[in-house]
């Protein structure tokens, strides 16, 4: 139940479950990575005239790429969220951090400001392990699947530092 009533908002708060799934139209032509479902557990309630608020608890996962060997990785996702609605009459200039209702608008829908929030929280950075190798530079290899058949060069120019550490024979 992810569009809200306004009026009953007013008589009290109003609770907002709700399950969409990764094929939702909704998701479509934003590129947002979704694994699986998400599922949303709230409540909206009013915050003064023309001002509401909505506090829910979004669970999901996100379907990415680990940034060191590029395996797919699903990356749990859970949140608070804590949103702010303003109706259009009430909004100052200011009013940054929070949506806009706009115009006389008798029903919410807050998948929209979900929808925004989700794709605020994508992580731009996971790794598939702690200990991730990564791939090799010279031949594209998985290092965690196994060493390459490249030769490790050490490039000269850090020959000078490796000559500062203790207990390192030095190259002549």
């Amino acid at each position: 139940m992810l569009r809200i009533d306004l009026a009953a908002v007013r008589a009290g708060a109003v609770a907002t479950p709700g399950l969409l799934e990764a094929s939702d139209p909704l998701w479509g032509g934003f590129g947002l990575p979704l694994a699986g479902a998400v599922s949303i557990r709230g409540r909206f309630s009013s915050a003064g005239e023309g001002t509401y608020f909505w506090h829910a608890m979004v669970a999901t996962s996100f379907h990415l790429q680990c940034r060191r060997c590029l395996t797919p990785v699903d990356a749990p996702f859970e949140e608070d969220l804590e949103l702010l609605f303003v109706e259009e009459e009430q909004a100052l200039d200011e009013d940054v951090g929070c949506y806009v209702i706009p115009g006389a608008m008798p029903v919410l829908d807050l998948r929209e400001a979900l929808r925004e929030e989700l794709l605020l929280a994508v992580p731009q950075f996971v790794e598939c392990r702690p200990d991730c190798r990564g791939l090799c530079p010279s031949c594209g290899a998985n290092l965690n699947a196994g060493t390459c058949a490249c030769r490790t060069e050490r490039d000269p120019r850090w020959q000078a530092l490796s000559d500062l550490l203790p207990g390192r024979p030095t190259e002549d």
